[in-house]
């Protein structure tokens, strides 16, 4: 399911825009592709995110992935509800399942992230 409200990333994050900040998580295709997630290693409020590093990981029954951050900011939130509820990711992806919150430095790199048609055609390929 590709939720039509986003933005996404090639590697498989979301992205809610909210005027200067933005919520980022994993997809739904993303979650599904993991398996059964276990734990969510949250970076701390305040950290600085550059395009396209890890600022997270994720663990899962089948892997270990990198979450990338789309865009240059600062961490103003966490979920730390994922701390002792990680499975929230796989019930609730786009609700309850985001990740960070990030103060955007500049919202033009915001362009470059796809739309959701264009999500879509590269999870179907």
């Amino acid at each position: 399911m590709v939720d039509n409200d986003l933005l996404y990333t090639e590697t498989h994050e979301w992205v809610k825009v909210e005027g200067n900040e933005i919520l980022i998580g994993i997809t739904d295709y993303a979650q599904n592709e993991l398996g059964d997630i276990v734990y969510v290693e949250l970076p701390e409020v305040g950290d600085v995110v550059e395009i396209n590093n890890s600022f997270t990981t994720i663990e899962a029954v089948k892997a270990v992935e990198d979450i990338n951050s789309p865009v240059n900011g600062k961490i103003i939130d966490v979920n730390e509800e994922l701390e002792d509820m990680p499975e929230l990711i796989n019930q609730s992806v786009y609700e309850d399942g985001w990740i960070v919150r990030i103060e955007l430095s500049d919202k033009s790199e915001l362009k470059s992230l796809l739309s959701p048609k264009e999500y879509k055609e590269i999870v179907e390929e």
